[in-house]
C-alpha cells in the first residue's frame, strides 16, 4: 500500500528514511507554532485559537503536498506573509483582521484558477536556467542566515547592520555544539545525523538552563478554533484597497512558492535535464488548496516551507516524508509543551547544514557570460540581504531581461519572462509612488 502510494523504490528510499526526514522537517519548522500566534495575535485575534489554526492548516497543507504531487514538502503559515497580514494590512492600513482573512481566502481561490489554467506552471517553466541554478544557492544562504539569527550567532547592529552575537549567550553554544556534532555525524555517514544533532543540542540546552521541562505536564487539549473560523468580511471585497492587498499577497506568495519549490526540487533531484520540474502543477495546486483552507481555518497565507530542505537533506524523497511531518503536527496539537520545549538554537544547526548542501548548484552557473552570471548573482545575494526569496527572484528576472535586451540578445528571452519582468517593474514603480 505504502509502496503503491509513494513509489519508494522508484525514488530510491525506504520507510524509515522517509519517517525520520519528516520528523526533521517538523523540528526545523515547528517554531511556526509559537511565532505565528504571537504575530497574528497582535491584530486582536485569539492566540490560543491561532495555535490550533496554525497546526491544523499545516497538517492539511502538508497532506495535500503528500498525496497530490507526492513530494517531501511541508506547508504552514508563511513567515513574512503573516507579518504583512498583521502589521501592514491590520495595524498600519487599519483594516480588520476579518478583512485580511477574506483577502487571503480570495488569493487562494485565484491561485486555484491560475493553477487550473496552467498560468502558475507557465511562470515556473519560464524561469531561465541560470536563475534556476541560482535560486537554491540563494535559499541556502537565506536559511543559513535564519539559522544563525535564531541561534544568536548573528545579531542586528544599528551601525553595521549585522554583527557577531554575544558568546555569553548560552544559545550560541547550544547551536555551535549541535552544528559540530551534526557535521561530524555527516562526515561519518551516520543515518539521521540532523535529528541526532537536534536532540544533542536540546540536551545541552537542558544542562545550560535554557530548556526547561513543561510545568503542567506534556499533554494538553488543543484550544477551540471557533473565535477565528470562517470569520470573513465581504463589504470591502470590491474596493481598491482589497485589490491592492490581494495583489500583494498573490505576488509574495507566488514567488516565495516558486523559489521554494525549485530549491527543494533541485536538492532532491526532481529537476530534469531541461531544467523543468514535472510535478510542478500538482505542487502548485496543493499550495493553492493549503492557502484556501488556511484562510477558512483562520490563519494567514499557507505556503511551502524552505525548511523542507532539512528533510530532503536527510534522505526524504516522497510524500511519505510530508505525511510524517503532518503526523508530528497532529501530535504537537496534544503534546505541544513537549515539542515547543525544543529551542530555536537546537534547530539552527539543521538549517545551517542544509544551507551548506543547497549552495552546490552554484557550479552550474556560467560565470563567463555576464548576462547569465550577474542575474544569478543578484538572485543569490538579494534573498538573504532582503530576507525574502521573492525579492531575489524579482531582481533576477529584471536584471536578466534588461541585460539580454541591452546586449542584443532579446530573442533569447521568452515572452513570459518579459511579461513577468514588466509586472515586477510596475509594482516597483507603484511602491515608489507609495500606492502599495
Amino acid at each position: 500500500m505504502i509502496e503503491k502510494l509513494f513509489k519508494l523504490k522508484e525514488n530510491k528510499t525506504n520507510v524509515s528514511t522517509e519517517l525520520v526526514a519528516g520528523v526533521i522537517t517538523f523540528l526545523a519548522m515547528s517554531y511556526i507554532l509559537i511565532v505565528n500566534p504571537n504575530i497574528m495575535g497582535e491584530t486582536g485575534m485569539d492566540k490560543h485559537a491561532l495555535f490550533t489554526a496554525t497546526a491544523v492548516s499545516a497538517i492539511l497543507g502538508t497532506l495535500f503536498m503528500a498525496f497530490i504531487p507526492n513530494l517531501p514538502i511541508a506547508q504552514a503559515s508563511g513567515m513574512g506573509l503573516n507579518n504583512f497580514f498583521a502589521f501592514t494590512v491590520v495595524l498600519t492600513m487599519g483594516y480588520s483582521w476579518q478583512m485580511a482573512l477574506t483577502a487571503v481566502f480570495i488569493e487562494g481561490l485565484i491561485f486555484i484558477l491560475l493553477t487550473f489554467f496552467n498560468i502558475r506552471e507557465l511562470i515556473v517553466k519560464s524561469v531561465p536556467k541560470t536563475l534556476k541554478d541560482a535560486i537554491p544557492v540563494g535559499i541556502g544562504l537565506f536559511i543559513t542566515l535564519i539559522g544563525m539569527k535564531n541561534a544568536g550567532i548573528i545579531v542586528s547592529n544599528p551601525h553595521t547592520l549585522v554583527a557577531m552575537g554575544d558568546f555569553s549567550n548560552h544559545n550560541v553554544w547550544i547551536a555551535l555544539i549541535g552544528l559540530i556534532i551534526t557535521g561530524a555525524l555527516f562526515a561519518k555517514n551516520v543515518h539521521g545525523s540532523i535529528l541526532i544533532g537536534i536532540v544533542v543540542a536540546t540536551v545541552c540546552g537542558i544542562f545550560l538552563g535554557e530548556v526547561h521541562a513543561p510545568e503542567n505536564g506534556i499533554f494538553s487539549m488543543p484550544p477551540s478554533i471557533a473565535p477565528i473560523f470562517c470569520q470573513f468580511e465581504w463589504q470591502h471585497v470590491f474596493s481598491l484597497d482589497m485589490l491592492i492587498v490581494v495583489f500583494t499577497f498573490l505576488f509574495v506568495n507566488l514567488f516565495d512558492t516558486v523559489g521554494t519549490l525549485i530549491g527543494v526540487a533541485s536538492k532532491a533531484g526532481f529537476i530534469d535535464e531541461q531544467g523543468n520540474f514535472p510535478q510542478v502543477k500538482k505542487a502548485l495546486f496543493a499550495d493553492a488548496l493549503g492557502t484556501t483552507f488556511g484562510a477558512i481555518l483562520g490563519t494567514s497565507t499557507v505556503t511551502s516551507y524552505v525548511e523542507s530542505c532539512a528533510g530532503v537533506a536527510s534522505g526524504g524523497r516522497t510524500g511519505l516524508t510530508a505525511v510524517s511531518t503532518a503526523f508530528m503536527f497532529i501530535i504537537a496539537l496534544f503534546l505541544s509543551p513537549l515539542f515547543l520545549m525544543v529551542p530555536a538554537s537546537a534547530t539552527a544547526p539543521a538549517l545551517i547544514i542544509v544551507g551548506l548542501f543547497m549552495i552546490s548548484s552554484i557550479v552550474k552557473i556560467n560565470f563567463d557570460d555576464m548576462t547569465e552570471s550577474l542575474p544569478a548573482f543578484l538572485t543569490i545575494i538579494m534573498m538573504p540581504f532582503c530576507y525574502s526569496i521573492a525579492q531575489g527572484i524579482v531582481f533576477g528576472f529584471l536584471s536578466y531581461s534588461l541585460l539580454k535586451v541591452c546586449t542584443g540578445q532579446a530573442k533569447k528571452v521568452s515572452y513570459t519572462v518579459f511579461v513577468i519582468s514588466a509586472l515586477f517593474m510596475i509594482k516597483m514603480v507603484m511602491d515608489a509612488m507609495h500606492v502599495i
